[in-house]
């Protein structure tokens, strides 16, 4: 770095009729070029939304967790001066669009996209300052004013699609819980061959029955876990799949589906039992059995199918299950539908349980 000016190695590129460069940032230097805007400028005065620090802790974490596999993409910068770009020479023949991006030393950088990557790295290098040395890609734009900068931000961010809740799961391999989810899918025949592995919702038209997500949060119910647990072991896995696999045995339609009998769709449109909502409360129906000594869960499942899942039965499902005959995944129903399923198997209701349950006996 020469003295008056930032050099960076960069690539030149083109966007509507407009040049920007790609270069390189060591991470130690992110905190120093990339500043905030002041949190008390009004929103029409601002290019950026306001800086979410509820969200900094977790990407830092991700960073110094991962120092072997993490990853992020490029951060976008506009730059509020002008700038010089110095192409390379090779064998005396100069490159067009490779060299070397030199910018004033006044200039400042404006974060079109990137700000919370950027307040991690700055939090992460406290904890762990030899991060420094690893890099960031950076996508510099000459700065054509506010106007322009907060466009830049909403076309950044207008097509920013997040991926869905299954496919988060299924391709989440550092989580032990996702892992399992999918070891569930795997090893258990129904699940197998009746669950969407990509969408958290069911087309009309859909052969499947259950999704990756229901399956995922109706064993953290049965296990009783976070989402940020570190490992399953062994013996948490076998009950999992030894518990998953005595639910679908007694679920009778759950078969007949399974064995092309009756169509997902009927199911999903007739009973209760054929959404995420029935997963998450068969999950803490699993949880009680499991801690209550005594109790033999695989003789008790049997009484699953003796249990009326209709949906027309709205004198059992309205307001516990479903509100004006749509299936509600809300937590006050996945209570309401786990205290049912809880008295049917003479369990005992929590005090929050129990709560619900007189609230809801209220209002009916």
């Amino acid at each position: 770095m020469s003295i008056g000016e930032y050099i960076f190695s960069a690539i030149k590129g083109r966007q509507a009729g407009r040049e920007f460069y790609i270069s390189m940032c060591p991470l130690k230097l992110v905190p120093r070029l990339f500043l905030f805007q002041g949190e008390g400028l009004p929103p029409e005065l601002r290019s950026q939304r306001i800086l979410n620090k509820a969200r900094i802790p977790e990407i830092s974490r991700y960073i110094m967790s991962n120092r072997q596999n993490y990853i992020f993409s490029a951060i976008t910068a506009s730059i509020d001066r002008h700038v010089t770009f110095e192409k390379l020479v090779v064998a005396g023949k100069e490159l067009e669009d490779i060299g070397k991006l030199r910018i004033p030393l006044d200039a400042c950088f404006l974060l079109n996209d990137g700000q919370h990557r950027r307040a991690a790295i700055e939090d992460a290098l406290r904890e762990q300052p030899d991060l420094g040395d690893e890099t960031i890609s950076v996508v510099f734009f000459i700065d054509k004013g506010l106007k322009h900068s907060q466009q830049m931000f909403a076309d950044l961010n207008k097509h920013a699609v997040r991926p869905t809740r299954s496919i988060g799961i299924l391709f989440d391999h550092r989580d032990p819980l996702s892992n399992l989810a999918c070891e569930v899918v795997e090893k258990v025949p129904i699940f197998r061959n009746l669950t969407e592995m990509e969408k958290t919702s069911i087309s009309n038209r859909s052969t499947k029955l259950f999704t990756l997500s229901g399956i995922y949060q109706g064993t953290l119910s049965l296990l009783r876990k976070s989402e940020k647990i570190k490992n399953i072991s062994d013996v948490e896995m076998k009950i999992v799949l030894d518990f998953w696999t005595c639910v679908t045995e007694n679920m009778r339609d759950w078969k007949l589906a399974a064995n092309k009998q009756i169509s997902s769709f009927e199911l999903r449109q007739d009973y209760v039992h054929a959404h995420a909502l029935a997963l998450h409360a068969i999950g803490r129906l699993g949880a009680d059995l499991l801690s209550t000594p005594g109790r033999d869960y695989k003789k008790d499942l049997k009484k699953l199918d003796n249990i009326d899942w209709a949906r027309k039965n709205r004198a059992l499902w309205e307001g516990r299950a479903m509100y004006q005959g749509k299936i509600s995944k809300s937590h006050l129903c996945v209570t309401l539908t786990t205290n049912y399923l809880k008295n049917v198997f003479k369990l005992p209701l929590s005090p929050e349980e129990s709560q619900v349950e007189q609230d809801f006996l209220k209002k009916t």
